[in-house]
């Protein structure tokens, strides 16, 4: 079980640790140089949510569809099908509340009752970033299939530090993201480990590029622009291999074809 889970523990180790460092340097951080460590993580993070949905649609098209005038218009309709039934399904669900509820609770019970509504906002941010993207998904992946953490040990480093500014700008509850940390990434891992080795690089790369998407309207959140429910589109990270292989049952060659 250790070579399967090995990336997400010792990931959540180093947000928790991360977090503890960042909590313990808040209350030395006027309010004023907060607001520019929180301003720089969402630039930050709109680069990453561009360099996961725009690298990952550049590597299909490049890789399966490159002499296919309309491919990238059927992958990028498979993406945008994908986000739009996924946060139809996460809005029915509930999805963003039910979290902040659940930050909620998590915070009187921990934390007192000041601040709750900063307390859910720090846990749903820095879960949303931590457990959104590609090295998320591919790193999960690999650990799941492969054995190999490798990736996730690069996500550990840079959550590591992400969990050091967020943490000193939103509070106490981006510490308690560890436990989304541990419970979706190892879910993503043993999912991969146990029935996910059969995904095609099409249907993974396009989780990646829905992924993008959802890191962007986090940015969104961070940069004070629009406060997206970007829980709700969670559900759209995980549809594309439905997607893919319903076209595909229907007209085969429509997206999966032969490398170039």
């Amino acid at each position: 079980m250790w070579s399967i889970l090995n990336g997400t523990l010792v990931n959540t180790a180093t947000v928790a640790i991360g977090s503890t460092v960042g909590l313990a340097a808040s209350t030395r951080i006027p309010d004023r140089y907060q607001r520019i460590i929180l301003d720089a993580l969402g630039l930050f993070t709109i680069l990453l949510g561009l360099d996961a949905s725009i690298g990952a649609m550049n590597k299909i098209v490049t890789r399966y569809g490159s002499d296919i005038p309309t491919y990238g218009a059927r992958v990028g309709m498979v993406a945008i099908g994908s986000l739009l039934v996924g946060s139809i399904i996460g809005t029915a669900l509930r999805l963003h509340e039910r979290l902040e509820g659940l930050g909620g609770i998590i915070h009187r019970r921990f934390g007192g009752q000041r601040q709750g509504g900063r307390f859910a906002e720090g846990f749903l941010t820095a879960s949303v970033i931590f457990c959104v993207g590609p090295l998320t998904l591919l790193g999960c992946l690999n650990n799941g299939t492969l054995k190999d953490p490798s990736l996730l040990y690069i996500k550990s480093f840079l959550d590591g530090f992400c969990s050091m500014a967020l943490a000193a700008s939103m509070g106490f509850g981006v510490l308690f993201s560890v436990f989304t940390v541990l419970i979706f990434q190892g879910g993503l891992a043993l999912v991969s480990h146990y029935g996910a080795s059969g995904l095609s690089d099409v249907s993974i790369q396009l989780m990646n590029v829905v992924g993008g998407v959802i890191l962007i309207a986090t940015s969104l959140l961070l940069l004070e622009i629009k406060k997206i429910p970007a829980a709700n589109l969670l559900p759209g990270v995980f549809l594309p291999p439905l997607v893919v292989m319903i076209v595909e049952a229907i007209s085969k060659g429509m997206l999966i074809t032969k490398p170039n």
